[in-house]
């Protein structure tokens, strides 16, 4: 249903719905509390580079690529897809870096981190996600998502 949506509706049309979702799913969210489950990307090039993305929708800050979980879609899985998803790529050796208990938009959140190794080029579905690039881990942006900002953080302290 998803690619028949992407395939009628022009680009700027579905990052317009997609800030329209952004918004209904937050309060919805709010008002349901339903536990929700997603990844977040440490996602690395051959030069060991780490990528991040700004997103269509949300706050216009630089953050991890991410998405959240089917029912039972295991976090491995989730990773590779969304990033084939939003960032037409193969990730190759992934691995479960950690996980945490957050409150994201009112209902409790588990995210589980990721580290993925891509090897070709990085191309933005321009739905989603609107830029990607790569960044030096000790030369990252100022502008960063405080959860995106932490789990680099907890990254880096699994890295020494």
């Amino acid at each position: 249903m998803v690619r028949l949506i992407e395939a009628l509706l022009p680009r700027f049309l579905h990052r317009i719905a997609l800030r329209i979702a952004y918004q209904a799913r937050r309060r919805w969210r709010m008002i349901r509390k339903v536990p929700l489950v997603g990844v977040a990307m440490i996602v690395r090039n051959d030069r060991g580079q780490v990528l991040l993305v700004r997103h269509s929708y949300g706050p216009p800050m630089w953050s991890l690529p991410g998405g959240g979980a089917k029912r039972g879609e295991e976090p491995i899985a989730v990773a590779v897809r969304e990033l084939q998803e939003e960032l037409n790529c193969i990730g190759t050796q992934p691995k479960l870096v950690g996980s945490f208990e957050e409150v994201l938009s009112g209902s409790p959140h588990t995210a589980h981190l990721v580290e993925l190794t891509v090897n070709g080029p990085i191309t933005p579905d321009r739905r989603e996600v609107n830029e990607a690039v790569f960044f030096e881990p000790d030369a990252l942006p100022h502008d960063i998502n405080p959860h995106a900002e932490e789990r680099l953080r907890y990254w880096q302290s699994q890295q020494r």
